[in-house]
């Protein structure tokens, strides 16, 4: 059974593979700014305009963004101002979105069934005019959140830093917001608004795991992303079960793959560099003198020789050893 035979398939696709990419491309800076988890406040407001679209006649699409980007804007005004703290901002979006969004189906005649494609995904039933929105806006964050990246990674940073730089941390900051806003209606048909989160979040926790750097961590969390989606598409079909679930679980289990990776790259810097980068006249002086040390350093034993004032210390199981007479001093 070839799935590139059926058109709506080849649709699901595209839809899966630009939804992959521009996901993780705006939920690598929400990772930054320890906001991993607006896209479901957003995604729950969403749900609101995706209710006021089926109630007058409009193209759900189309009202989801409106909506989602009117309440991004807003938790980013309430946060800037600081009435009221994130967090308390993204739960009222959490509850308010969700709750206005089947009152307003009950409103419509219909019932919160009515809803199930949106909350949960249903790539398969995507249309040729949903995919080219779909596509339009994912290229139109994927440009975004490439071509500012040094501008939007300085404000995820330290906003005070890119004020002082002359940058307009205000609207970069909206910026921010409306691409998330504009992503959760992207993935609104493939994963679902209330799993949105997770193809925005995950993808970037797996690239961290094994990339160094900033912009590293982009461009591997949005091919990780588009990996995840397609994978979990296909699998879909063959398996026959939810693709917006299955999308998830794949993109979870490359995490899974990756952690242990990540886990021995961080236990080798830590073997290489004990102690964080410093000026050695900073290092503590807690030397401690060890009763036996069954290994003689030399310029040749094969450990790393890193200068420290006056001497050298050679690292070793994870500590720095210098010589100091007749014994080491362990530090």
């Amino acid at each position: 059974m070839n799935l590139l035979g059926y058109e709506f398939m080849q649709r699901a696709l595209l839809a899966a593979l630009v939804t992959g990419l521009a996901a993780p491309a705006i939920g690598t800076y929400l990772v930054q700014r320890r906001l991993a988890l607006m896209g479901d406040g957003i995604g729950h407001v969403a749900v609101t305009g995706v209710a006021l679209g089926l109630l007058t006649g409009a193209a759900p699409t189309l009202t989801a963004v409106i909506v989602a980007v009117g309440g991004a804007v807003a938790i980013e005004v309430v946060r800037a101002r600081g009435r009221t703290s994130a967090d308390v901002a993204l739960a009222l979006l959490f509850y308010g979105g969700l709750a206005g969004g089947v009152l307003v189906i009950g409103l419509a005649g219909g019932s919160a069934a009515t809803l199930q494609g949106y909350l949960f995904g249903s790539i398969a039933t995507v249309s040729e005019a949903e995919l080219w929105l779909v596509v339009l806006f994912a290229a139109a964050v994927v440009t975004v959140a490439l071509g500012l990246s040094p501008q939007l990674f300085a404000v995820c940073q330290d906003e005070e830093f890119a004020r002082a730089q002359g940058l307009n941390v205000r609207a970069f900051n909206l910026a921010m917001s409306v691409m998330a806003a504009v992503t959760v209606t992207v993935a609104m048909r493939t994963v679902g608004l209330l799993l949105v989160s997770a193809l925005m979040v995950v993808p970037v926790a797996t690239a961290q795991q094994v990339a160094r750097g900033f912009r590293t961590t982009l461009i591997a969390s949005m091919l990780l992303g588009a990996l995840a989606t397609l994978a979990g598409l296909v699998t879909s079909f063959y398996a026959d079960v939810s693709p917006g679930a299955t999308i998830v679980v794949v993109a979870l289990l490359g995490f899974a793959a990756t952690w242990p990776v990540g886990a021995l790259i961080r236990y080798r810097q830590r073997l290489t560099t004990p102690f964080e980068e410093e000026d050695a006249a900073d290092v503590p002086a807690d030397h401690r003198a060890t009763e036996s040390h069954p290994h003689r350093h030399s310029d040749d034993c094969g450990h790393r020789a890193v200068p420290h004032g006056d001497h050298v210390d050679f690292v070793h199981d994870g500590h720095r050893h210098a010589v100091h007479g007749d014994h080491y001093d362990e530090h």
